[in-house]
């Protein structure tokens, strides 16, 4: 799994950009309190290698917490930026931008 960050010049935006190989997943999606913890909001689109990718603009100066959804299991990105404990007893990625 991997994130990798471009801040855009023009807006105080970062382009964030998620991957995970999921060859065998139907369905990878990204959950966060970017997005209301929705798992269906942000999917990410299975590559030819079995890589899921997908980018999200955040705000930047920011920290959000997420974890990816595949085919229904909830994992945290093993690269985050930090990670934070939730209301399960179980710990949520962040991202800091």
């Amino acid at each position: 799994m991997a994130i990798k960050k471009q801040y855009l010049k023009s807006k105080p935006v970062c382009k964030v950009t998620f991957s995970v190989p999921a060859v065998e997943a139907k369905k990878v999606t990204v959950a966060g309190n970017f997005n209301a913890w929705n798992e269906k909001k942000n999917p990410l689109k299975k590559l030819k290698n079995g890589t899921f990718k997908g980018s999200i603009d955040l705000p930047k100066d920011s920290s959000y917490e997420f974890k990816y959804v595949v085919d229904g299991e909830w994992r945290n990105e093993e690269q985050a930026d930090g990670y934070a404990w939730n209301e399960f007893a179980t710990e949520n990625s962040v991202v800091n931008v």
